[in-house]
């Protein structure tokens, strides 16, 4: 059984290679750049790019299973092509939202499971929510300050650490029974933003302070950042009264408890320090 993995060098691309490695069977990553991967030795390395899926064919010539990193526009290609190579099962990465046809970002990830199903290929959609990793972006100011500006004080939300959706496509890949499930996933808890600041402050053993933004000012601090203007608008619609419950789709794959926020801030402390 031989495991193809493209998207190798992305966030959660390279958390499945490494799951998956020294895993005693055949292992391909696909990435841009072969010389600057830094992959594991056993990983057989195939040069070529989701975009340009001209570049996939020898990287999929005698692969089962493959797993398949977001790219909606070339989705439909993808697909084509690992059926008429004889893969039989994909691990999809998409999103929590992917049921949302109101929603124009969440449309780009029902192309992708489409396109898969309509390749007639068997199928593992993988459909997490926010990752627990976007809070690294409070880094900064806790180096500088100890503090974290953000709005929405008493909103939740159920974040995931990459790493466990990495487990899970790992498993998914390697498996049985997995086929044909659409895996919602989350971490295991509620947070509010203090909670999570309280969180990091807990890890790093000092105190780290939540100022309060209002709307029109995480706007402003947010597009200061980089941040387009309509994302913007779409992190502010969820607003302060946003509540979320954690989803059952880790313990479903694994049958166990995902990785809490504050095990994870401490695993990651020294990122905030």
């Amino acid at each position: 059984m031989t495991i193809l993995v493209t998207g190798a060098t992305g966030n959660i691309g390279r958390m499945v290679v490494d799951e998956l490695a020294d895993g005693g069977r055949p292992l391909r990553a696909l990435t841009t750049n072969p010389a600057k991967a830094a992959l594991p030795d056993d990983v057989e390395v195939f040069e070529g790019y989701l975009g340009r899926p001209e570049t996939l064919k020898p990287a999929l010539e005698g692969v089962d299973r493959l797993y398949l990193a977001p790219k909606p526009e070339t989705a439909e290609t993808v697909a084509g092509l690992a059926r008429q190579a004889g893969v039989r099962h994909v691990v999809a990465l998409s999103s929590i939202l992917a049921g949302d046809a109101d929603d124009e970002y969440a449309r780009t990830f029902a192309v992708i499971e489409q396109a898969v199903r309509d390749a007639g290929l068997a199928w593992t959609f993988l459909r997490p929510g926010a990752f627990m990793e976007n809070t690294l972006d409070w880094a900064p100011s806790i180096r500088a300050e100890s503090v974290v500006r953000a709005p929405f004080p008493h909103a939740t939300d159920t974040p995931i650490a990459m790493r466990d959706i990495a487990q899970v496509a790992a498993l998914a890949l390697t498996g049985t029974g997995h086929e044909g499930h659409a895996y919602r996933l989350s971490g295991p808890e509620a947070l509010t933003i203090p909670q999570q600041v309280r969180a990091i402050g807990e890890a790093l053993g000092r105190e780290v302070r939540y100022v309060e933004l209002s709307r029109e000012q995480a706007r402003q601090h947010w597009i200061g950042e980089g941040v387009e203007p309509d994302v913007a608008d779409w992190l502010l619609s969820g607003g302060d009264d946003m509540r979320t419950e954690p989803e059952p789709g880790f313990r479903q794959a694994t049958g166990r408890t995902g990785t809490t926020y504050a095990e994870w801030a401490r695993r990651n402390a020294a990122k905030f320090r």
